[in-house]
């Protein structure tokens, strides 16, 4: 997954370098595949940070009953929304501050995590080595139900790559930012180079050293309960013994949550706002306060962020987190598919027009072969990810729904914008590759001032 990853961001890193447009993906979309796909990745990217709000208060739940589960999960989600809500109203500069801090912390506990998950697993705090253990027993890749065999390895293993992909939610996001950022011919193929640094450092490495940690069958990692003692790292250091260092660590990871919540009420109301600006949503969406909040839009967010509530039932929170992370990542997996595709299309027409592919800012390093991968890849995911409930005995409606809802949602959206605007696929000898594409006016860059500025750069 952190390949595919890697890969999107160099096929939307090449052409967002060099038209840094307001909308992002979304505007490529409509400038080199077609008006429909534009549409329907937009309303898709709306319903994708709509349905990531409430996922992410059901987690927010979740951390708190590592803690107590007395408390209705209802008033926690309540108060957690209520933050939330709070954070957005107070405009773009006190969200911004905000999260400046919140991911702050979140850098600093991802390296303290990891540097403490390889302390533990060599035996440092209880003089037990744990090494590689669990690779070997239960084993690397754990069997997927009652199912034997390679088989069953392999099941399990496709089974949890929707999952991973919601880990990966949103690392398109720089794209929609392009138009606001400082020198993005300069600054965004930096960022896009630090992908694969990041990838490997925070996902991969972190994935490494917990699956050292922690047993596939470690019966705490299971959503079917509503205590939040569910987090790998934090399993970890109660089993060392540590006192007091676990409410620690889950209380990081609250606050990771809630910040992840935040910013899905900002996205999804810009997202929304930005539809209706273009035309593709309803106008007396656009209506804005003083300080520039879409305040319908805003509204609607804290509304879909309401479906958390679904998971105030006794022991439900985890299960309605799994039920809204599916239906985030299908979406999301649907949306780089979008990004793949454009970007094909975006080299069909560069080829078509002779346009000297030297010029660009950044290059992608895996061109269109490494992009048709990618969409394949998203295809074929997408398909599978419901396989669970074609096994015997294993039918489960709502299960079927969340998997493959929102890509029925998506080839209607698409069918039906096509229909009504009669709008096909741009032809290749007319795709723009000027307009927006002026280098800005480069700026000086500060250069860091010392050692820990530089590393502090390099990790934000």
């Amino acid at each position: 997954m952190g390949l595919m990853v890697w890969t999107l961001m160099c096929s939307l890193g090449e052409m967002i370098a060099h038209l840094p447009i307001p909308g992002g993906h979304l505007a490529l979309a409509d400038r080199f595949f077609s008006p429909s796909l534009s549409f329907t990745l937009g309303w898709s990217y709306w319903y994708l940070w709509s349905i990531t709000l409430p996922t992410e208060l059901s987690a927010s739940a979740l951390f708190v009953g590592f803690w107590t589960v007395k408390v209705n999960m209802a008033i926690w989600i309540f108060i957690f929304l209520l933050i939330v809500a709070l954070i957005n109203l107070g405009g773009v500069r006190f969200y911004g501050e905000m999260e400046f801090w919140f991911s702050s912390v979140k850098v600093i506990t991802i390296v303290a995590v990891i540097i403490l998950g390889l302390v533990l697993d060599l035996g440092a705090v209880t003089g037990d080595m744990i090494g590689f253990r669990y690779w070997k027993n239960p084993g690397l890749f754990a069997q997927y139900a009652d199912v034997p065999g390679a088989a069953g390895r392999f099941l399990g293993f496709l089974s949890v790559l929707v999952s991973a992909a919601f880990a990966y939610v949103g690392v398109e996001m720089p794209a929609i930012a392009a138009a606001e950022a400082k020198n993005p011919r300069r600054n965004l193929p930096r960022a896009i180079k630090r992908v694969a640094g990041r990838v490997l450092g925070f996902y991969v490495l972190s994935t490494i050293i917990v699956s050292m940690l922690v047993p596939s069958n470690e019966p705490r990692l299971r959503l079917t309960t509503a205590t939040g003692a569910k987090s790998p790292f934090v399993i970890a250091i109660h089993n060392a013994g540590i006192k007091g260092l676990s409410s620690v660590i889950n209380g990081a990871l609250l606050s990771f949550t809630l910040s992840a919540a935040s910013s899905d009420l900002y996205i999804s109301s810009r997202s929304l706002y930005g539809l209706s600006i273009t035309g593709n949503a309803p106008r007396f969406l656009a209506k804005t306060t003083r300080n520039g909040l879409p305040i319908y839009c805003y509204i609607i967010g804290i509304m879909m962020g309401t479906l958390a509530f679904m998971a105030a039932s006794h022991g439900k929170a985890g299960i309605v987190f799994g039920y809204l992370a599916n239906m985030t990542s299908v979406t999301g997996l649907m949306s780089w598919a979008g990004i793949f595709i454009t970007y094909i299309r975006f080299r069909d027409g560069m080829e078509v027009q002779g346009f000297d592919r030297a010029q660009l800012p950044y290059q992608s390093p895996v061109g269109v072969t490494g992009a048709w991968c990618g969409f394949i890849s998203c295809v074929i995911i997408t398909i599978l990810n419901g396989f669970r409930v074609f096994l015997k005995d294993k039918w489960d409606v709502a299960t079927f729904i969340t998997c493959y809802f929102p890509v029925a949602a998506f080839i209607l959206l698409f069918g039906a914008h096509r229909w009504w605007t009669k709008a096909g696929m741009v032809e290749a000898r007319h795709m723009d590759f000027v307009t927006g594409s002026d280098a800005d006016a480069e700026e000086e860059e500060i250069p860091p001032k010392n050692w820990v500025e530089k590393v502090w750069r390099a990790l934000m």
